[in-house]
């Protein structure tokens, strides 16, 4: 389900560290970047997993535009900047926070279950 659209600038990780438009569409479950508006998030596209990213951080709104940071699991960090009035980095942080959520809600049930299993199956 998207929750939201929009464009994001995305820092690139060459030498210059130029700044990139890239379609942006939040989910529930990841963020997706896409190069153009009307893009499969399959066909040239990148996808931000929450299930893979550690934070969102380093927040920071200088003029016009926010700045921030999207650590990743494995310690890449992505910056990003958009529009500073956009709310994109609070509204990530929220979905990411909530997938957490529902990832620890699902392994205790997960857990639950299996112990009543056992208690079951004990002679």
């Amino acid at each position: 389900r998207v929750l939201k659209e929009g464009v994001l600038e995305k820092r690139s990780d060459g030498l210059l560290q130029m700044w990139k438009r890239k379609h942006c569409t939040l989910t529930e479950e990841a963020v997706l970047l896409h190069t153009h508006q009307h893009a499969q998030p399959a066909a040239n596209g990148k996808e931000l997993h929450f299930s893979r990213v550690k934070t969102v951080d380093c927040v920071e709104r200088k003029g016009k535009h926010g700045y921030f940071t999207v650590v990743m699991a494995n310690g890449k960090e992505i910056d990003f900047r958009c529009r500073a009035d956009e709310g994109w980095s609070a509204e990530i942080t929220l979905q990411m926070v909530q997938y957490k959520n529902r990832q620890a809600v699902l392994a205790v049930r997960s857990t639950r279950h299996k112990q009543q299993r056992l208690v079951i199956s004990k002679p």
